[in-house]
């Protein structure tokens, strides 16, 4: 007799524990979660925490009162991290224990590892960094400068948290400031990721953090601004060479007069080595007010850099909601803490087989880039 208790109900409630205990950057981010239903492609409003800063106290406070602005921002839930399969009429007579440990576990440590990746993805809109491309860090001291861009830029002090790859935790790994860690995390997937925690960060290892390719026109060593106002997010820059016909990406760092930026939107080709570029942060001040106006390029030699990234929990958002259940389908959603799975069971008479499909609803932001700093490797 089939065992009954495989039901997407029972399913969804052995999933949601799993995605929880395994979660390593949907822990580390603000969270935002209503318990209404969407669809894919739905933009939801989220508020983003507000943010104050402290005066010294003279005695009289005129004009010294802050808003509480809390500004919103739209989030479009595009992403669905679905984990679908044929399961066999054996499989389906499994304890759901047994259902759990050898189909319910994978699955969904699959969604974590989707979910990881988006998050860490949005190192594209930091133009805040430290390191040498195509250099793994290796030292304390790395670290240290990743909190002195934070601290430079008021990030709070609580909250941060630095996530590395797998080659930057074999280096960190085996300096005596890592040994004997006391591990930190609220969750399985924290703890096991956790390395420790230093300089007022803990430090996490994630499979997933991304190397970014950057766009040919970044190995250029000729380049330099060419227009550009005070306050410009748009900029013209130029090759002296004057053939160059390639591209930047978004996600494409550089140093221009003491300052970094992040280039916030592929370009089209170059036309002879002129190139317009959106960028982030905008100008301080006009290109021609500046001392220096050459352009230093993060990936001019290795063409390509890990980012790593050290943050304060505000700067991303990992905004979740649950989905519908399927209509006329064995489908159930369940939610806790701000993360939700669906999970709908069908059958495929063409193969005779039985269909189970795990899937969540999401969308990612960044809310505050200046509370991040990418650490080069």
């Amino acid at each position: 007799m089939s065992n009954t208790l495989v039901t997407s109900k029972a399913i969804a409630r052995e999933s949601l524990p799993v995605l929880e205990a395994n979660k390593v950057m949907a822990g580390l981010v603000h969270t935002d979660y209503k318990n209404d239903f969407k669809e894919k492609y739905n933009t939801v409003t989220v508020t983003k925490p507000a943010k104050f800063t402290a005066v010294e106290f003279d005695g009289d406070l005129t004009g010294e009162y802050q808003d509480v602005t809390q500004c919103s921002v739209d989030v479009t839930l595009n992403y669905i991290a679905s984990v679908d399969m044929k399961i066999t009429s054996e499989q389906m007579t499994m304890e759901i224990a047994q259902f759990n440990e050898e189909i319910t576990i994978p699955a969904i440590e699959a969604i974590t590892q989707q979910i990881d990746s988006k998050i860490l993805g949005l190192y594209v809109d930091v133009p805040y960094f430290y390191g040498a491309s195509g250099t793994t860090p290796d030292e304390l001291g790395d670290i240290s400068q990743a909190r002195k861009i934070l601290q430079g830029n008021k990030a709070p002090i609580s909250n941060r948290s630095l996530v590395i790859d797998e080659e930057a935790e074999a280096k960190f790994g085996v300096l005596d400031a890592f040994i004997n860690q006391n591990y930190v995390g609220t969750t399985q997937g924290l703890t096991e990721a956790a390395l420790g925690r230093k300089l007022g960060m803990n430090v996490f290892m994630d499979q997933n953090v991304p190397t970014h390719t950057a766009g040919l026109y970044s190995a250029l060593t000729d380049v330099t601004i060419t227009t550009g106002a005070a306050d410009a997010t748009s900029i013209v820059l130029t090759s002296a060479a004057g053939t160059s016909t390639a591209t930047l990406l978004k996600g494409d760092i550089f140093t221009l007069d003491g300052k970094q930026y992040v280039v916030t939107a592929t370009t089209a080709a170059a036309a002879s080595g002129v190139v317009t570029v959106a960028i982030y942060p905008a100008l301080e001040k006009a290109f021609g007010d500046m001392t220096a106006v050459t352009v230093a390029f993060a990936d001019v030699t290795a063409k390509a850099h890990t980012a790593n990234l050290a943050f304060n929990k505000n700067a991303f958002a990992f905004v979740v909601r649950p989905l519908m259940p399927a209509a006329g389908q064995d489908s159930y959603t369940t939610s806790v803490n701000g993360i939700n799975i669906r999970v709908t069971m069908g059958y495929d008479f063409d193969t005779k087989s039985n269909i189970v499909s795990y899937d969540c609803l999401y969308g990612v932001k960044t809310l505050y880039p200046e509370l991040a700093a990418v650490l080069l490797g």
